[in-house]
């Protein structure tokens, strides 16, 4: 499978902009052969703008993520439309099970490649840090997964990488592919290169982790977009300027890293929230 980071900037608090952004990054990556293509955490509004949330937000059968739908049925290519913000009130109105009955997630979803809705994944860990994040935002509670391209892929978001709790959750789901739409700021490089590369390692997957670019607030985002194998290894990167990174990942590596090297088959009953 052919996987797409699309790492661009998104203008803050300008929806329609953002989405003009989206599509050509889609259509782009699909014409490069792309099978599946994830976009940056809350693409749409951009991460920081906190005010204009309420405005942007849209639910699970909304407009904005109806029309991604159809683009991917179009270009015959998956998205990880990740992440969004969603209107939770709306959402359960529409039928859809929800963390809360109104409120607002940073919400993720993937559509296959005919444009089938096939995961959402609410954010879980909502950054504090004097950030607004934790009072403007609901948490997210299940995990699900997905069957695409040989891969069971599921999706986290961002500050989750500091929780690996959460990702030894999706390997217990049967995860092998793990696309992690983010806005990581400067100057935490470290922290991102390191977090990403361990959840790889630790849980022998492919892990995608797609950062955005430029300044929202006086906060710069560092991109780096990466797509690191199941021995922590980076198949494909990027700098900090605006582009889309490719990496052609296969779901028997995993399986042949997980024979070469059973480190998880030690895991000891008991000890896996110590």
């Amino acid at each position: 499978m052919r996987l797409a980071l699309a790492q661009f900037e998104s203008a803050t608090g300008d929806v329609s902009a953002n989405e003009r952004a989206a599509r050509d990054a889609i259509a782009d990556a699909a014409a490069a052969g792309a099978d599946c293509v994830a976009l940056p955490e809350l693409w749409d509004v951009g991460y920081f703008a906190f005010d204009a949330y309420p405005e942007a937000a849209e639910p699970l059968d909304g407009a904005r993520l109806g029309r991604i739908a159809d683009l991917a049925a179009a270009h015959d290519v998956a998205v990880l439309a990740g992440s969004v913000v969603e209107d939770l009130a709306a959402s359960a109105s529409a039928g859809f099970e929800t963390p809360a009955e109104s409120g607002y997630a940073n919400t993720s979803v993937l559509f296959d490649a005919t444009g089938e809705r096939r995961l959402v994944y609410r954010k879980h860990h909502l950054f504090g840090y004097d950030s607004a994040e934790a009072d403007r935002l609901v948490p997210g509670e299940r995990l699900e997964t997905a069957d695409l391209g040989g891969f069971t892929v599921a999706a986290t978001t961002c500050y989750d990488l500091r929780f690996p709790e959460l990702y030894r959750a999706l390997l217990d789901r049967g995860a092998t592919l793990v696309l992690v739409p983010s806005a990581w700021p400067y100057p935490r490089v470290e922290h991102w290169r390191t977090l990403a590369r361990a959840r790889a390692v630790e849980n022998q997957w492919y892990l995608g982790a797609v950062n955005g670019v430029g300044t929202q607030d006086g906060t710069t985002l560092l991109g780096r977009s990466t797509v690191y194998d199941p021995w922590g290894t980076p198949v494909t990167t990027s700098d900090d300027e605006a582009t889309t990174v490719y990496a052609d990942v296969d779901p028997e590596r995993v399986a042949d890293v997980r024979a070469e090297f059973p480190a998880l088959e030690d895991r000891r009953a008991g000890h896996e929230k110590g």
